[in-house]
């Protein structure tokens, strides 16, 4: 059947990068259960199997990692109605001297878990050095923008002033923070190494006459061999599946902050104060060819969404595990963990493509601010006029009169804020129109310490924590198919 009468997934066809697709092909997966065959061949022939395993076989073995018969080991599955001994059968074709030695006292398991933590370790690697690429490039925001005053909100009403460069240290932070837990991960994700059929290792001390220190090094050695400093310390047939509990919601993490990060985006785009970048010839609308639309950040809003609810499957998979193992594990473990891998993945690719090249409105901001402001000023105005003497009560009974008129007249006749005209008009209160402007004409004394706070986060977290991270920073593909 052609793509164009069969189902294409989005998420390969069109949001992800080829490194994470590569780590979920049959390919990966596939010649990374040949080298945890040979991983197993090469321990157990050197604690001591000799008279079973020999440097001839393991030599066979090697040679053949990337000589798959993809057809021939399709056709075994269909009869059998198993994948790993279908494989085994295969490669036993490939290796005539070594295929009695092929899987020899493993579990299933031993291959098909072993090589999800390989591909798992390897996909959070691309992660990390994709989220690293986004705190550049957001520090890099952050600091050009750190003067800049703009309008604050609070529950999406006008707050005090902030700056660009101090909104967006927030995203950073929760960025850093995603960094953190993806980095404990790593750190402790491990091998499930050699454990048997159900965890026990009954099968391995028999093969090694009842030594249970050369059972324990073999499974050391395994996963030493599969490139893990450790093993789970005990297993039943399968590696524990809290892990892939933790895994989703590490990755979910990231998609609830790029989530947040879109939405305001959105927001930001509706405010004409800040943009995503808006490509030479593209369509915001088909029938309204002014529209300038966020659809980079809805995108990523939706994949987020997905990316997010996730979890909810691990846990409930984590939970059903009876005993030393149930097999409902593992069809929805075949969709959900590519989906949370390459999810994240599209979503870092989006974030990477925004947070690279936003645009920021200046007069707009100013706009803004100056709608705003006025009432905003109005404690500055309030405790100058009490310096010159005035009541602060009866001061405040005046500007609250007038401030509750300007407000009726914004709202509802649409005019502009003219809440300093009317203090200026009013003889009670000791301040002129060019006195009251002066008061808010520097925006900067009601941003507070955004700016310096902006820097010193900067200078003492981010710059820090990229210097440390150097060696995964590199040039990233983060451009668009569509």
């Amino acid at each position: 059947m052609s793509q164009t009468t069969t189902y294409q997934e989005p998420l390969v066809s069109r949001y992800t990068s080829p490194e994470m697709q590569y780590l979920f092909s049959a390919e990966k997966k596939f010649t990374t259960w040949r080298k945890c065959w040979v991983a197993l061949a090469e321990a157990q022939y050197e604690l001591g199997l000799t008279d079973i395993v020999t440097p001839e076989m393991i030599a066979e073995l090697k040679a053949n990692v990337n000589n798959i018969d993809y057809d021939i080991a399709a056709q075994k599955e269909k009869e059998i109605r198993h994948d790993v001994m279908a494989h085994v059968y295969e490669y036993g074709l490939k290796c005539p001297t070594a295929a009695g030695i092929i899987h020899l006292g493993a579990t299933s398991q031993f291959v098909v878990c072993n090589t999800d933590l390989i591909v798992q370790r390897e996909g959070l690697l691309l992660a990390k050095k994709a989220l690293l690429q986004v705190i550049s490039n957001m520090a890099e925001f952050c600091d050009e923008h750190k003067d800049l005053a703009t309008l604050g909100f609070t529950h999406y009403q006008p707050a005090q002033p902030t700056t660009v460069g101090k909104r967006n240290t927030l995203i950073l932070q929760d960025l850093v923070m995603d960094l953190n837990y993806l980095d404990f991960l790593l750190d402790n994700i491990k091998a499930r190494g050699a454990k048997g059929t159900v965890g026990t290792q009954a099968t391995f001390l028999d093969l090694f006459k009842g030594d249970h220190a050369k059972v324990r090094a073999l499974d050391e050695l395994v996963a030493k061999k599969l490139g893990f400093s450790s093993t789970f310390d005990v297993t039943g047939q399968t590696y524990t599946r809290k892990h892939d509990m933790k895994l989703a919601e590490t990755l979910a993490g990231i998609g609830s902050t790029a989530h947040k990060f879109a939405v305001d985006l959105r927001l930001l785009s509706n405010l004409k104060v800040q943009e995503e970048p808006f490509a030479k010839n593209q369509t915001g609308s088909s029938a309204m060819a002014y529209k300038r639309n966020p659809m980079r950040s809805e995108r990523m809003t939706g994949l987020a969404r997905k990316l997010m609810n996730l979890p909810q499957n691990f846990a409930a998979t984590y939970a059903n595990q009876w005993f030393e193992r149930t097999l409902d594990d593992s069809a929805i473990r075949r969709m959900d963990i590519p989906q949370c891998f390459l999810l994240t993945d599209a979503i870092l690719k989006l974030f990477i493509n925004i947070s690279s090249d936003m645009v920021v409105f200046p007069k707009q901001i100013e706009k803004h601010l100056r709608a705003e402001l006025p009432f905003m000023s109005t404690e500055k105005i309030l405790m100058e006029a009490v310096e010159k003497g005035e009541n602060r009560q009866d001061m405040h009974e005046l500007i609250k009169e007038h401030s509750l008129a300007a407000g009726k007249v914004v709202k509802e006749e649409g005019l502009d804020n003219d809440l300093l005209n009317r203090l200026a008009e009013d003889d009670r209160i000791p301040f002129d129109l060019d006195s009251l402007l002066a008061m808010i004409t520097d925006y900067t004394q009601f941003t507070g310490r955004a700016s310096a706070q902006t820097t010193d986060y900067l200078t003492e977290v981010i710059n820090p924590l990229l210097q440390k991270n150097s060696e995964y920073m590199g040039e990233i593909d983060s451009s668009l198919s569509v």
